[in-house]
């Protein structure tokens, strides 16, 4: 079962609003921008996560960061290099 919908007016820059048009079809316009809103409001809880843990812990270490992020590349690069087949869940 769907979430109930509301009919809703809004204004947009029309170059904004025909190139969503074009990429969702004609039927497909107030999901594709219901998509794009819910994805925003998802940035936005985000973004108020982080801003709640650097008031408590202090802002994030940039180097660590990247520290963490090179972590998830090599493995990242590892499970590409291994066969299809072995990466399968059982």
């Amino acid at each position: 079962m769907s979430e109930p919908t509301g009919k809703y007016s809004i204004t947009m820059p029309r170059d904004i609003a025909e190139a969503a048009r074009e990429r969702s079809g004609p039927s497909g316009f107030s999901a594709y921008v219901s998509a794009a809103v819910a994805r925003q409001l998802e940035r936005d809880k985000l973004d108020e996560l982080i801003a709640a843990g650097e008031a408590e812990n202090g802002p994030v270490d940039p180097a660590a960061v990247e520290e963490k992020r090179a972590v998830f590349t090599r493995a990242r690069a590892g499970q590409n290099a291994q066969p299809r087949q072995d990466r399968r869940i059982a």
